[in-house]
C-alpha cells in the first residue's frame, strides 16, 4: 500500500463541531447525545470527509458506524432518488444495526430512504422497495449479488462503498462476492473499509479496488483497567463443569462464553441447562429465525449465557456484558483480545475468565506476549457459590404473533403494556419487531401478568396471541 499507516492514539476528546459538517447534522448529533468523537471517529472522519479511500481497524462498539455514516450522508443528494451509498455487512443482524444507526444520523434531512437488503427475507418485497427508489442500501454480499444478477439494483450513481466488518466477510467466504459487487460500482467512488483484525485478505482486497487508501489503526483496543482478567488451569474433563462454577461464583447477569467448535457450544449449553442456568447456543448451523430469536433473548437480558463460536459472534454489539468466558483458548492472540474487549465497555467493569489446560499453555504464552503482561492465575478451588439462589436472567421475552406486516410498532406494544395493562415503563425492556412477530422483554416478576393482560387486551386495536419465548 502506498499510504503510511497513521495510528490513532487516545487523546483529549474532540467535539464533532471541529469537523466540517452541516449545522443541521451537528444539531442532530447533539440531540442524539453525540458530543465528542470516539478515537476511531476522530482518526477516520477527517480522512473520509476529504473523500479519500480508507482502511480503518476498529473493533465492534468503537463507534465506527457513525464514522462512515456521517461521511456518506455528507455526500448524499436527497433530491436524487438513486442509490448513492452501499454498505456491505457480513450478517443480517449487523446490517439491521447499521441501518437503524444511519436512520438516526440521517434525521436532520427530510426524506432520506435507507433500505436493508439481506437474505432470510422475501425477495419480492425488496424488489418493490427498490422500484420506489432508495438513497442508501445496507446489505449482505449474497443478497446484493442476487439483486445485481437480476438487475433490480442499479449502482451507476454510487459515490460511496463501505465494507463493514471486512475480516468477518472474508471469514465467511465472501471475497469473490465483494469483488463482484465492487466491480459494478463506478470507478471514481470512495471506498471505506472497516475491519476489527487485519488478515492477509484485507491487503488483497485493498490492492484490487481501493485507490491509495489512508490507513488508521487504533492502538488501544479496549480499556484494560475496566477488564479484570483471570486464568484457571483445568484438565480437559473439568472444562465444561468449571464454566458453571465460574457462573455461580461471579454471578454475572450476562455472559458471553466462547468455544472453538460448534459441538463444544452444544455440549456446554446442555451442561448449563442441566444445572438450571439459562443458556443458548449461537453457531453456524442455526436457521436464521432461530439465530434471530437467540440474539433477541440475549440482548434483552432474558438469557444468562450465550455460548458462541468466534465466527457466529462477530458483529454482535451487546451493550451490557458483565463477563466473557474463554471456555477454549483461541490459537489467534488477536481474536483473544477481540473476545475480551466485548466486556468492560463505557463506564462498566467486566470479567474476562479463561480456562486453560497444560496443552494450551503455548497459546497462553503468546497472549501474554501480545498483552505485555503475565497472566493472573487463580485456583479452581476458590470457585464457591456466592449464593444459594438460582442464577436467573432478570427479564422474560414474550412473543406476540404479528409484526411489521401487521404494521405493529414498538410504541404500540409499549402503549398496550403501560396503558390499559397498567405496568410502568421501567418494567418493560427491549422491543424487537420482525416481519411476522414482535418480541418484548418484561421483568420476570410481571411476566405472567403481562401475558394475561396482553392476551385479554388489544395491540393496535386488535386481539393478539402472546406466549413465553423462554422458560419462566
Amino acid at each position: 500500500m502506498n499510504a503510511p499507516t497513521p495510528t490513532a492514539k487516545p487523546s483529549a476528546a474532540q467535539p464533532f463541531s471541529t469537523l466540517n459538517l452541516a449545522p443541521a447534522m451537528l444539531d442532530n448529533l447533539t440531540q442524539l447525545g453525540y458530543l465528542t468523537m470516539t478515537p476511531i471517529q476522530a482518526a477516520s472522519l477527517p480522512i473520509a470527509l476529504e473523500g479519500k479511500d480508507l482502511i480503518a481497524q476498529a473493533k465492534t462498539g468503537s463507534g465506527k458506524t457513525a464514522a462512515f455514516a456521517l461521511a456518506l450522508l455528507t455526500r448524499l443528494e436527497p433530491k436524487n432518488f438513486a442509490v448513492q451509498a452501499l454498505v456491505l455487512c457480513p450478517t443480517r443482524e449487523l446490517a439491521d444495526q447499521v441501518t437503524q444507526e444511519i436512520r438516526r444520523l440521517a434525521r436532520f434531512e427530510d426524506n432520506v430512504k435507507i433500505l436493508s437488503l439481506c437474505g432470510g427475507t422475501p425477495m419480492r418485497g425488496q424488489i418493490d422497495s427498490l422500484e420506489h427508489g432508495a438513497h442508501i442500501v445496507v446489505g449482505t454480499p449474497g443478497r446484493l449479488m442476487d439483486h445485481l444478477e437480476r438487475e433490480t439494483l442499479n449502482l451507476s450513481s454510487l459515490n460511496t462503498l463501505v465494507l463493514d466488518e471486512a475480516d468477518r466477510m472474508l471469514d465467511m467466504g465472501f471475497f469473490d462476492d465483494i469483488v463482484k459487487v465492487a466491480k459494478q460500482c463506478p470507478k471514481d467512488r470512495q471506498t471505506l473499509l472497516f475491519s476489527a483484525t487485519y488478515p492477509e485478505g484485507i491487503a488483497k482486497l485493498s490492492q484490487q479496488f481501493l485507490r491509495n487508501p489512508q490507513e488508521v489503526k487504533l492502538t488501544q483496543q479496549h480499556d484494560d483497567s475496566k477488564i479484570r482478567q483471570r486464568w484457571y488451569e483445568i484438565t480437559e474433563n473439568e472444562r465444561l463443569h468449571t464454566v458453571s462454577l465460574l457462573l455461580k461464583h461471579y454471578r454475572p447477569v450476562s455472559t458471553l462464553a466462547f468455544c472453538n467448535t460448534k459441538q463444544q457450544c452444544r455440549d456446554l449449553v446442555d451442561v448449563l441447562k442441566a444445572q438450571g442456568i439459562e443458556a443458548l447456543a449461537l453457531h453456524g448451523d442455526l436457521e436464521q429465525r432461530d439465530r434471530d430469536q437467540v440474539l433477541i433473548q440475549f440482548a434483552n437480558r432474558s438469557c444468562s449465557v450465550l455460548v458462541a463460536t468466534d465466527v457466529a459472534a462477530r458483529g454482535l454489539d451487546i451493550a451490557q456484558l458483565e463477563a466473557v468466558i474463554n471456555v477454549d483458548i483461541t490459537p489467534d492472540t488477536e481474536i483473544h483480545v477481540h473476545r475480551i474487549g466485548r466486556t468492560g465497555r463505557a463506564d462498566q467493569n467486566g470479567w474476562a475468565l479463561n480456562l486453560a489446560t497444560m496443552n494450551e499453555m503455548g497459546r497462553v504464552g503468546n497472549i501474554e506476549v501480545a498483552q505485555g503482561k503475565p497472566s493472573e492465575w487463580h485456583p479452581v478451588s476458590e470457585l464457591t457459590p456466592a449464593s444459594d439462589a438460582p442464577l436467573l436472567p432478570p427479564m422474560i421475552t414474550l412473543q406476540i404473533l404479528g409484526g411489521r406486516k401487521e404494521k405493529i410498532r414498538p410504541g404500540d406494544v409499549l402503549g398496550a403494556l403501560t396503558g390499559e395493562a397498567g405496568f410502568s415503563g421501567a418494567q418493560i425492556g427491549k422491543i424487537n419487531v420482525t416481519d411476522f412477530h414482535t418480541y418484548v422483554a418484561v421483568e420476570r416478576s410481571i411476566a405472567r401478568q403481562a401475558v394475561s393482560k396482553l392476551s385479554a387486551g388489544k395491540v393496535k386495536g386488535k386481539k393478539v396471541k402472546v406466549r413465553f419465548l423462554n422458560e419462566l
